[in-house]
């Protein structure tokens, strides 16, 4: 592998080992997989959680006295207490299984419906992701709320300005990305989340792309809501986390209605489940939680500083190698990142190259990526998106690079 600035933290090779997919080839190609913000790949040790589930102990939960069922709800349970420990939520049932980091917003956004009155503002960042737009745009169709946006910059960051001016003590819920999928952005949740609840406000975090790279301490940040998903940790896909505070949690109201969320059922009155159980109609992901528990394992073996660490120096020499092609901007250039870069290249239409490096072996994403607000600030029909994960190598961005060139020379 190629040197890069900075001792790296982990045996890589050792680590690239872990994923059996990463020896696959694309095309007649080496595969080099740089769509980790989309999803992420799955190593060895989760895998064998996933088989070891359906072969040994494959059983629904909560809901039989038999060896098996026992077994796959201790399981379960077990998983849900790894998800409490990694974000250091105060209690267990604060820890809401969700098939992801969408249920988990549009679970909050329906509860909130019967909170809010019409007039009361929320306030949403201008580098959301559709899924932490969507759900509001609907709630102030039902509450007669009104949506208001924090507006970016040209750097790709949010304009804090502006949050302060739209701050306001009719501000009833703040909703933000950790971390902006489209561009890589850092945001200032920390100041974000003190000063919404100085005006009395709930927040919300979208933690879906921070979550593969940080590791949110939920107490520290005093956040009341923080959502994520599995599949961008190296976990399965169909399984996600919400974590809510107590207090908020009992607040809402159960999103849906059907078996495990019920305390008692008659035809005259149904009375709803303690925690966490009232959020969770129905036969849940039970492989899926507990393969999520084994990603968290397997990340937190690894060491969340020194996956940032890595993903940091891969980022800088990506970055670095990619400016060096005449005619390529990349857009999210803010002062506190994480290891992606959203580029195009001038007179060139982003899907045209996605798909010519694809026949190199290089899987990146090219379009809006489910932010088309920031593509139409920028005025762009959307981005060619590299973006990398501990597992990635310099060797590999070399790789990438030299497609981008090759695909500029076709395409020119």
């Amino acid at each position: 592998m190629k040197a890069v600035a900075g001792k790296i933290p982990f045996e890589i090779e050792e680590i690239r080992k872990d994923f059996p997919i990463l020896k696959r080839e694309v095309n007649g190609h080496p595969l080099v997989y740089m769509d980790n913000a989309a999803t992420s790949q799955t190593p060895q040790q989760v895998i064998d959680a996933i088989v070891d589930y359906y072969s040994n102990y494959n059983s629904n939960i909560h809901r039989g006295v038999h060896t098996l069922s026992q077994e796959a709800t201790d399981k379960y349970e077990a998983a849900r207490k790894k998800v409490q420990d990694h974000f250091n939520a105060a209690h267990s049932y604060e820890i809401i299984f969700t098939s992801g980091t969408t249920h988990g917003i549009n679970l909050v956004a329906s509860g909130f419906a019967s909170l809010l009155k019409e007039g009361d503002e929320i306030l949403v960042s201008a580098l959301e992701h559709h899924s932490n737009i969507v759900p509001w745009q609907m709630l102030t169709a039902k509450t007669g709320s009104i949506l208001k946006v924090i507006p970016m910059n040209q750097d790709g960051e949010l304009v804090m300005e502006d949050f302060y001016r739209l701050l306001s003590n009719k501000t009833r819920i703040v909703f933000i990305n950790h971390v902006s999928n489209a561009l890589g952005t850092v945001n200032p949740i920390e100041e974000i989340i003190k000063a919404a609840h100085e005006k009395g406000a709930a927040v919300l975090v979208d933690g879906a792309q921070a979550a593969p790279h940080i590791k949110a301490d939920v107490q520290a940040l005093d956040v009341d809501f923080y959502v994520a998903s599995a599949h961008k940790m190296c976990g399965p896909t169909g399984v996600g986390v919400l974590y809510g505070k107590e207090e908020w949690l009992k607040k809402l109201p159960p999103y849906q209605g059907g078996g495990e969320m019920i305390a008692t059922v008659t035809f005259e009155k149904t009375t709803y489940a303690d925690l966490p159980h009232k959020f969770e109609a129905g036969t849940p992901n039970i492989c899926g939680g507990i393969a999520f528990g084994a990603a968290l394992d397997y990340m937190n073996s690894i060491g969340f500083d020194n996956i940032a660490a890595y993903e940091k120096q891969l980022l800088d020499y990506g970055t670095e190698k990619l400016l060096e092609i005449p005619g390529v901007r990349i857009y999210g250039i803010s002062r506190k990142k994480t290891a992606v870069i959203s580029f195009n290249i001038e007179g060139i239409h982003p899907y045209d190259i996605g798909t010519i490096i694809d026949k190199l072996g290089i899987a990146v994403r090219t379009g809006h990526h489910c932010a088309q607000p920031i593509m139409d600030y920028y005025g762009i029909p959307g981005t060619v998106r590299a973006s990398f994960s501990f597992y990635n190598t310099t060797e590999e961005i070399d790789k990438f690079i030299e497609a981008v060139k090759r695909a500029k020379t076709m395409l020119s």
